[in-house]
């Protein structure tokens, strides 16, 4: 059976840069299970699209998430990238916790 996943690459990459709004591409990609490469499109998709401004910081680069922008999907539309991300961060900072306790 194939693998698939409730989240799109382009979610995956988003919720990284969420939760290190200083990660390296190669990093990203590791984490999402992508090529550098793709992890560099998916990068300039969402930065082409608004969803994320990129900053160069010295020799790397740095992404701000704008959380007020709508879904990029034809359903959903009426919720927010920050409200999609604060659902899903808050879920894994809960497992974290709860693996510690």
């Amino acid at each position: 059976m194939a693998e698939w996943s409730f989240l799109t690459k382009h979610a995956a990459v988003l919720l990284c840069i969420a939760q290190d709004p200083g990660a390296r591409l190669r990093d990203i990609a590791a984490a999402v299970d992508v090529t550098e490469r793709t992890a560099h499109g998916i990068v300039a998709d969402l930065a082409e699209g608004g969803y994320v401004v990129k900053k160069r910081e010295g020799r790397r680069n740095s992404y701000q998430i704008q959380p007020h922008l709508p879904l990029h999907t034809p359903v959903g539309r009426e919720r927010t990238i920050g409200e999609v991300l604060g659902v899903l961060m808050d879920g894994s900072t809960k497992r974290r916790s709860q693996r510690r306790a």
